[in-house]
C-alpha cells in the first residue's frame, strides 16, 4: 500500500511504501494485469519518456544552440511536479514512490559508467603541461565564486531548519565554483573554439578546476555523511586517497601491461573489455563502502586508463548507450526533485536572480583579472569568463548529495538547479555576441596568388579526408612544376575525428607520440597518406611536406589558425567538400 500524498519526486522521509517483491513482470492485460503496477513495464515507460522529451527539447533548443545537458535537465524538471507532476494522477501513476528504488539505480549505474568515459577521456598529463596562466585562470575563477557561494549560504541557511551550516557553505560554494570540463569541450567544439588560443586555456582551466571540484565534492560528501565525528571524516579523506593511490600505482600499471600483451593492430578481446568494466563497478563498491560516493572511484578509474586504442574502444563501446540512454535518467531525477513551487516569496526570487548575478559576474571577474595581468585583451578575457561558468554533472552530483543528506532543503536545491541550467544556458548566445573570431583573420583574405612575389615559396594547403583524395591533390601539385627557385611549400591538414580525448586539439604530426596510437582506426589510413606525400616530397626534390591533424567539424577555422599561428603566407587552399555559407 501506497501513501497517495508522495511520488516519485517527493521526500520520501518518513514514508513507507509496501509492495510485492515479485511483481516484476506482467501476465499481459488479458489476464486483468495493470502493466504499470509492475516493475519492468514501468521502468520501460519512465525510460521511454524520459528520452523522448528530452530528444524533443533538444530538437527544439538546437537553433539556440544549447547543450545537452539542459534539455535533459529541462526535460525532468517537464516531467517533475512543477509541470506535469502537479498533477497526482499523472505522478502516482507514471512515477509512484515505489519507482523511485528501480530509477535511482539505473540512474546511478548510468552516471557511474560515464563518469568512468569523462576519466578516460581526460588526459591528466596536460595538467603537468599546463602554463602558469591556466592553472591561476583556474584558482581565480573558483575563489570568487566560492566566496559568493559562502555569503549566500548565511540568507538561504535560516530559512533551512536542521541542517549544519559549515557543510552548507562548503556544498554551495562547491556547486557554484565548479566548470563542467566536459560540457565546456562540446560547448567550444559547437562554438568552433577548440583550436584557438581562447579555447585551449578554457579546456586547461577547465580540466584544473574539474580535478580541485573532485577533491572538493570528496570532502564535502565526508563531511555530510559523518557530521557527528571528526575523526571518521579524517578517515574517509584518508582511505579516498589511499583508494587513488592504488588505482595510480597498482591498477594503472597492471593496465599498461594487459596493453603491451595485445599485438599492435589487434582489437582487445571480449575478456579484456569485460574486466575494466567489472573494474568500474568494483571501483564504485569500494568508494561508496569508504564512505566516499560511487562515482568517485568510477571517475578515477578512468583517470588510470593509459592513452590510447583501449580508451577509444571503450568510449566507442560505451558512450552512445550511456551518454543516450542512461545518463538522461539522472538528469531526469535531478529535475524530478526540482519543485520550483517551493521557491515562494519575492525574496527568495530575488536571492535567486542575485545568485545567479553576482556567481556569474564572480567567475568573470575572477578570470578577467587574470587575464588582464598576463595582456590578454579585455574581450577573449571577458569571454573566457562566462565560458568558465558552464555548468553540468559535477554541480549536479554535488547537489543531488546534499539533498539526500539532508544537507540542502527543497527549496535551495530547486533555487540551484536553476542557477545551474540559466548559467550554462546565457554562454552560447553571449560567447556568440560578445567573441567574434573572424576578425583575426582579415589579414587572411589579402593572401593571393596575384599578391605573392613572382620567385617567392608558393604555400599550399590540403585537406585530406580519406586515400583517395591523395591522387588527385598530388597530380595537382605536379601540375604546378615547382622549380628551386620557385618551390612549394605543402601543408597536408588530415581530417580525423580524435574520439580518445575530449580535449583533442590540432596537433603536429610526430610531435607528441601518445596521440598516435589514439587514433586507432584512422591510423592506417592516416600512415598511407603522409607516406604517399612524403614519398612525393623526396622525388620532386621542390616541395616540402608538413602533416598535421585536424578534427573534421573545424577545419576551416583550423586552416586560418594554421596559417596565422605559424605565420604562414598560403596563398592557395583545397579541401574535397563545398564551403558551406556558416563556415
Amino acid at each position: 500500500m501506497e501513501n497517495e500524498s508522495y511520488s516519485a519526486a517527493n521526500d520520501t522521509e518518513n514514508t513507507i511504501v509496501c509492495y510485492a517483491p515479485t511483481m516484476i513482470t506482467t501476465n499481459g492485460v488479458w489476464q486483468g494485469d495493470n502493466p504499470l503496477d509492475y516493475s519492468l513495464p514501468l521502468f520501460i515507460l519512465q525510460l521511454t519518456l524520459v528520452v523522448v522529451t528530452t530528444r524533443i527539447l533538444v530538437f527544439v533548443l538546437k537553433p539556440l544552440r544549447q547543450p545537452r545537458v539542459i534539455s535533459e535537465i529541462l526535460g525532468g524538471v517537464l516531467l517533475g511536479p512543477s509541470v506535469l507532476g502537479r498533477s497526482t494522477t499523472f505522478a502516482h501513476t507514471v512515477f509512484p514512490l515505489r519507482s523511485v528504488m528501480v530509477l535511482e539505480t539505473m540512474a546511478n549505474v548510468g552516471l557511474l559508467y560515464f563518469l568512468f568515459l569523462v576519466g578516460v577521456e581526460m588526459d591528466i598529463s596536460v595538467i603537468r603541461r599546463t602554463g602558469k596562466k591556466a592553472m591561476a585562470i583556474a584558482f581565480s575563477g573558483m575563489i570568487l565564486p566560492f566566496i559568493i557561494g559562502a555569503v549566500f549560504s548565511f540568507l538561504m541557511h535560516k530559512k533551512s531548519q536542521g541542517m549544519n551550516h559549515g557543510t552548507f557553505i562548503l556544498f554551495l560554494g562547491v556547486a557554484l565554483s565548479v566548470t563542467a570540463f566536459p560540457v565546456l569541450a562540446r560547448i567550444l567544439a559547437e562554438l568552433k573554439l577548440v583550436n584557438t588560443e581562447l579555447g585551449k586555456i578554457a579546456l586547461s582551466s577547465a580540466l584544473v578546476n574539474d580535478i580541485c571540484a573532485w577533491i572538493l565534492l570528496a570532502i564535502a560528501i565526508a563531511l555530510a555523511e559523518n557530521e557527528t565525528t571528526t575523526l571518521a571524516s579524517l578517515w574517509v579523506v584518508l582511505s579516498s586517497a589511499g583508494f587513488v593511490a592504488v588505482c595510480f600505482f597498482v591498477v594503472r600499471p597492471a593496465v599498461s601491461w594487459m596493453i603491451r600483451r595485445t599485438p599492435e593492430g589487434e582489437t582487445f578481446s571480449d575478456f579484456h573489455i569485460c574486466l575494466i568494466l567489472t573494474g568500474v563497478l568494483i571501483s564504485g563498491f569500494v568508494t561508496d563502502a569508504i564512505g566516499t560516493h560511487s562515482v568517485f572511484g568510477a571517475f578515477v578509474f578512468g583517470l588510470v586508463i593509459p592513452n590510447g586504442p583501449l580508451g577509444v574502444t571503450l568510449i566507442e563501446k560505451l558512450e552512445d548507450f550511456v551518454s543516450g540512454l542512461l545518463l538522461p535518467l539522472f538528469f531526469a531525477m535531478s529535475g524530478l526533485k526540482t519543485d520550483v513551487a517551493t521557491i515562494k516569496g519575492t525574496s527568495t526570487w530575488g536571492t535567486l536572480f542575485l545568485v545567479i548575478s553576482l556567481a556569474c559576474a564572480g567567475k568573470v571577474i575572477g578570470t578577467l583579472i587574470v587575464a588582464v595581468l598576463y595582456q590578454m585583451p579585455v574581450r577573449e578575457g571577458v569571454t573566457l569568463g562566462l565560458l568558465m561558468n558552464t555548468k553540468g554533472l559535477v554541480e549536479l552530483i554535488v547537489l543531488n548529495v546534499g539533498k539526500d543528506q539532508k544537507v540542502l532543503d527543497d527549496e535551495s536545491f530547486a533555487i540551484m538547479v536553476i542557477v545551474a541550467v540559466t548559467m550554462t544556458g546565457i554562454i552560447m548566445p553571449s560567447v556568440t555576441a560578445i567573441y567574434r573570431p573572424a576578425r583575426r583573420f582579415i589579414p587572411y583574405k589579402r593572401r593571393t596568388i596575384q599578391r605573392s612575389k613572382p620567385d617567392a615559396e608558393l604555400t599550399v594547403l590540403v585537406c585530406i579526408h580519406t586515400p583517395r583524395n591523395v591522387p588527385t591533390i598530388i597530380n595537382l601539385l605536379e601540375a604546378s612544376h615547382a622549380t628551386r627557385k620557385s618551390p612549394i611549400c605543402v601543408y597536408i591538414l588530415h581530417l580525423v575525428e580524435l574520439t580518445g580525448r575530449a580535449s583533442a586539439m590540432l596537433i603536429v604530426h610526430n610531435t607528441p607520440k601518445i596521440w598516435t596510437s589514439a587514433l586507432n582506426r584512422t591510423q592506417a589510413q592516416s600512415d598511407h597518406i603522409i607516406n604517399a606525400f612524403e614519398n612525393y616530397e623526396q622525388h620532386s626534390g621542390c616541395v616540402s611536406v608538413q602533416p598535421t591533424h585536424s578534427d573534421f567539424s573545424i577545419l576551416h577555422h583550423a586552416r586560418r589558425h594554421l596559417q596565422l599561428s605559424r605565420g604562414q603566407k598560403s596563398c592557395l587552399y583545397h579541401h574535397p567538400f563545398p564551403q558551406t555559407t556558416n563556415s
